[in-house]
């Protein structure tokens, strides 16, 4: 069975990528828009650290149509060597690799190797991190049905 199989009939778990250092604003929230997002309010990030220079950019938001939830879209960006850190979200994530590749390790399970072209789904909750193990900034577009309560990370 090839990985984007094993992927679909197992309901396997992937990533999106917002540890600490990804909670910068992104432009829209640079710009004075919602972002719903969480906030690092421990000072300064340590750029040697494992999650320097991770970004999100939230491309849009909307209402869903089931009340009191939303859908957000992420661009993540994971330079070479780093990572997410652990975290969840309030909802799933559904996405795709646009490129690098990314060793995913959850709490509950086996890791995922997961490479450009590849889709992705996170159950709601699901505790998760995601290691960039490529050559390259790796890029991750991800779509988030979340509650709009609730912040779209939770950071472990």
């Amino acid at each position: 069975m090839n990985r984007r199989a094993l992927m679909r009939s197992s309901g396997a778990v992937a990533v999106t990528v917002l540890g600490a250092s990804a909670l910068k604003p992104s432009a829209a929230e640079a710009a004075g828009h919602a972002s719903g997002g969480a906030h690092d309010h421990r000072g300064p990030i340590d750029p040697t650290g494992p999650t320097a220079g991770v970004t999100r950019t939230e491309l849009q938001r909307h209402p869903s149509p089931t009340k009191g939830w939303e859908t957000v879209q992420t661009l993540v960006r994971i330079p070479r060597g780093k990572e997410s850190g652990r975290h969840s979200h309030p909802g799933v994530e559904v996405g795709y690799i646009v490129r690098g590749d990314v060793l995913m390790e959850f709490d509950d399970g086996p890791a995922l190797r997961l490479r450009t072209g590849d889709p992705f789904f996170i159950p709601a909750g699901a505790i998760h991190n995601a290691l960039n193990v490529g050559t390259v900034t790796t890029m991750m577009l991800s779509t988030y049905v979340v509650d709009e309560t609730k912040p779209l990370v939770t950071t472990y």
